[in-house]
């Protein structure tokens, strides 16, 4: 039985009733759309500490996984004949070892297998560029990442459809369908959904700027609302927007209460075209369902599963083929735990990637002084990479001091796991790909003193989300987050001696960054650029190049009193 922790909500009273004569037995269809978001290639189960009902705890469960998300559907679609399943995006990107060893490849084939139909264009989908991208929908096997496509099978491609209405080329078409329409019923009662998808417009700062060299990331709202007439024109009496943008809730993601949504998608859903119905949303990894009321009687159901496969959203949409629209809708978030049975025939697929990648997840890497974690983020919302995020710039440093680095940085967003492992216990491949999985090379450049600070600066500016770079040892940083924006760093000291603002030193930095990723342009003007090794290799040769690795325990960032 599959659990359900969210009670359905009627938003649409139905409407008055069309007399009979002109209804001639044409009565109204509900409709199933089966959603989720933030996948991430999480094709095995994860084991969680939760509450087995849906909320936060301290036991550990075991939910999602690409077999038990195929159950669920299978389920939901013998209650829902007519029924449509979809992604909010980052579908794929930033995956596990069993998914991301392999280009995400077998993400994409188990969606085929699970009968997705669409998957609006996430930031993740952009993680190794726009070609690779391209690959994704259409199959095939040339290469264009370091690693070796079809290295397990032939890869045939996406036999769902991408969209990205937002998303548009040089050539100014968008790179992927702006809609898709799915049709239900047929004859007198055919009913007709329109489904509209699109990533953040924030994109080309939260990926690699090389990989999407040409696009332009338009503004969701305009886009949506530009979309809406021609979906209305080819007979859509729902419309759907699958959207790559999120909020946060404020009983921190409580499947069971959504009062205080806020976040981005709220200034979205405020300008939207009265005749969208739905927005299943995503990117903050967040669970919720609400309903939105703009001016006058507008209503828009705003949904998100959480992330990785945890959570599946089943909205019913029932609609009036005589007045052709909406007339009632419900959703709830149903946990997919340990209760619900894997479906076997992709468990089976699913293992085949998953002996793979523990092959090279099990080799070992070395053994550490006891847990390094990313630091929670501050009450001013700082996300900072805590002693985690100081053992990955000090191995940063070490591997790119022949390149004349005197200091390393890194960003906490791009720490994806902790490395909570006892004292003495053997870290794997298999842990620190958890930690650092886009495979980002490492750079150094040449900055003065005064674009160092400005650097550092930039990331806790009012521009958006706010995180404090980690840093290498021999630097420390003070800090006021009550400053105004822009004089938040009071100083910066190296081996004891504040920076010269017009002297020059090497700083190492990820590839990413070093395109200017997350707003930190000072990089990407970086000069006299040496590309090194592999982030992934310059942390596995830290940490095995003696007998235990000391954690780094000291404060490197100071808070200033005031």
């Amino acid at each position: 039985m599959i659990r359900r922790i969210v009670v359905a909500l009627v938003l649409l009273a139905t409407a008055c009733a069309a007399p009979m004569a002109q209804r001639s037995g044409r009565e109204p269809v509900t409709v199933g759309i089966f959603a989720f978001n933030d996948f991430h290639g999480h094709l095995e189960p994860e084991r969680v500490f939760a509450d087995p009902r849906g909320g936060s705890g301290s036991e550990a469960v075991e939910r999602g996984g690409a077999a038990r998300l195929a159950t669920a559907l299978a389920a939901a679609r013998l209650r829902r004949p007519y029924s449509v399943t979809v992604s909010a995006g980052d579908l794929i990107g930033a995956s596990p070892l069993a998914s991301s060893l392999f280009l995400d490849e077998p993400t994409v084939a188990a969606m085929n297998r699970l009968g997705l139909d669409f998957n609006a264009v996430g930031n993740h989908e952009f993680d190794r560029g726009r070609a690779e991208l391209l690959r994704m929908q259409n199959g095939g096997c040339d290469k264009h990442t370091a690693r070796q496509p079809c290295a397990v099978e032939p890869f045939e491609g996406a036999r769902f459809r991408f969209l990205s209405a937002s998303t548009v080329t040089e050539n100014g078409k968008t790179l992927f369908p702006a809609t898709g329409l799915k049709r239900f019923g047929g004859g007198q009662n055919e009913v007709v959904v329109g489904f509209i998808g699109l990533t953040l417009r924030e994109t080309p700062t939260l990926v690699t700027p090389e990989g999407v060299t040409g696009l332009t990331f338009g503004d969701e709202a305009a886009a949506i609302n530009a979309t809406v007439p021609g979906l209305k024109a080819e007979g859509a009496d729902a419309i759907v927007v699958l959207i790559h943008q999120g909020g946060t809730a404020g009983d921190g993601g409580n499947p069971e209460n959504c009062a205080g949504v806020g976040g981005p998608i709220m200034q979205i859903l405020e300008k939207l075209d009265p005749r969208v119905d739905v927005v299943v949303s995503g990117h903050t990894h967040q669970a919720y369902i609400c309903e939105f009321r703009g001016n006058g009687d507008r209503s828009v159901l705003l949904t998100s599963a959480g992330k990785y496969g945890e959570l599946l959203t089943e909205i019913a949409l029932t609609i009036d083929p005589v007045l052709n629209k909406v007339v009632a809708s419900q959703a709830a978030n149903t946990v997919l735990g340990g209760e619900i049975a894997p479906d076997p025939q992709i468990a089976a697929y699913v293992a085949r990637y998953g002996g793979k990648a523990r092959e090279v997840s099990a080799r070992p890497i070395g053994r550490m002084s006891g847990p390094a974690e990313r630091a929670e983020p501050s009450p001013d919302g700082i996300a900072a990479g805590g002693s985690l995020g100081n053992l990955v710039a000090d191995a940063q440093l070490a591997a790119t001091r022949k390149a004349g680095a005197r200091i390393a940085l890194t960003n906490p967003f791009g720490i994806r796991s902790n490395l909570r492992l006892p004292k003495g216990q053997t870290v794997t491949f298999g842990d620190i790909h958890a930690v650092q999985p886009f495979g980002n090379t490492l750079v150094t450049v040449s900055l003065t003193g005064t674009e160092i600070t400005a650097a550092l600066e930039s990331g806790l500016d009012d521009g958006g989300p706010r995180q404090l770079l980690a840093v290498s040892a021999g630097l420390e940083i003070v800090i006021d987050p009550e400053a105004a924006s822009g004089s938040r760093v009071r100083s910066v000291m190296l081996d004891g001696k504040r920076l010269d603002p017009a002297a020059t030193y090497r700083v190492t930095v990820n590839s990413f960054l070093a395109s200017g990723g997350d707003g930190f342009t000072a990089f990407a003007a970086g000069r006299d650029r040496v590309i090194g090794t592999g982030d992934l290799e310059a942390l596995e040769a830290w940490l095995s190049a003696t007998e235990v690795r000391s954690v780094p325990t000291e404060s490197r960032v100071i808070v200033a009193k005031p």
